[in-house]
């Protein structure tokens, strides 16, 4: 068991590294849309609370925030997914064009909406959430036109990326020939899992759970040492997966490796405002890192720091190289 100290140098030089890696993020693409506001009453027709709404934001979510997050750190992402031909679709493509996302592999599909999240925010607190979407696995053409875009770019990438909200697009017959060509071309795939798909991530580099979805898909609670050690090597075996890091908030991270050993990383994060995000922050950052030659240790404890700079921040947000930088030179995200 490893609770070692980072070498800073060495993390910071990874860093310089980044630019210009390839990455194929496949994954459900989805909108997060918020409504800031105020609350001075509660409404007369229920016990609920009356928000005024003040302004409106919108934002990416999912495999597009995952992108965001690799073309912030100076990566080059490609984005396989689906978005439905309405006004939504359109304001999620322009938003990742607004962010240097290129979106030339992205499928339209007329027969399913764009995935969308509305929270109504009030006085820093998230009051409700509402969501627009359809679950039911893609269309047969769908699915060809994504694994024809994976076939095409996947041999110059240098790492994959699979974001899997369980919106439709991660099907198990579609990853299993995306992970067999990953195979073929020798390409590291990194997942951020759903529990219902688990078994399909066989023989990746790594899968980043969180504690609830790595307990779930051992059907164990992790509740103490002893049922994390549990569900940590049980979830690492059973996908034979060269790692397994299960992010543990603001317990910070635990790292299964295939060799045996098991590495504790304790949270840098000194406030935490909103975990959305923090779990595409964390697999974008280990992907590319383990792009740019990292071992899997150094690229989690990278991520550690990502996670910390993005939670301070409501509403999903990306990590720059300078702040990582300014993270690892103070110990925690400023």
């Amino acid at each position: 068991m490893s609770t070692n100290a980072p070498d800073l140098p060495a993390l910071e030089a990874l860093i310089g590294r980044f630019r210009g890696r390839r990455l194929l993020v496949l994954g459900d693409m989805m909108l997060d849309r918020y409504l800031w506001g105020r609350v001075d009453r509660i409404s007369p027709e229920a016990p609920v609370p009356v928000v005024e709404i003040e302004r409106e934001t919108e934002t990416l979510g999912g495999a597009g925030n995952v992108a965001a997050n690799l073309q912030a750190l100076g990566g080059e992402p490609v984005l396989v997914g689906v978005v439905g031909a309405d006004p939504d679709g359109a304001r999620l493509l322009d938003t990742l064009r607004a962010r240097g996302v290129a979106v030339t592999t992205v499928v339209r599909d007329a027969s399913r909406p764009t995935t969308v999240k509305t929270r109504i925010i009030a006085h820093a607190q998230q009051v409700v959430r509402a969501d627009r979407e359809s679950r039911a696995e893609v269309l047969d053409a769908t699915r060809e036109a994504l694994f024809a875009s994976i076939a095409a770019e996947l041999p110059t990438c240098q790492g994959m990326i699979v974001s899997d909200y369980a919106k439709g697009v991660v099907t198990p017959a579609l990853l299993e020939r995306a992970l067999d060509l990953a195979r073929r071309h020798r390409v590291p795939v990194s997942v951020d899992p759903k529990e219902a798909h688990i078994d399909a991530y066989r023989g990746v580099a790594i899968v980043t759970p969180n504690v609830q979805e790595a307990g779930y898909a051992q059907g164990r609670r992790i509740t103490d040492e002893a049922s994390l050690l549990e569900v940590g090597w049980g979830l690492q075996k059973r996908l034979d997966a060269d790692a397994v890091l299960v992010t543990r908030g603001a317990d910070g991270m635990s790292l299964f490796e295939k060799s045996g050993r098991v590495t504790h990383i304790p949270t840098v994060a000194r406030e935490v405002y909103d975990v959305t995000g923090a779990g595409d922050t964390v697999v974008s950052v280990v992907a590319l890192a383990i792009a740019a030659g990292a071992d899997p240790v150094t690229a989690a404890r990278l991520s550690n720091h990502a996670a910390g700079v993005v939670i301070r921040e409501i509403g999903t947000a990306s990590c720059t190289p300078d702040q990582l930088r300014a993270s690892l030179a103070n110990g925690a995200p400023r």
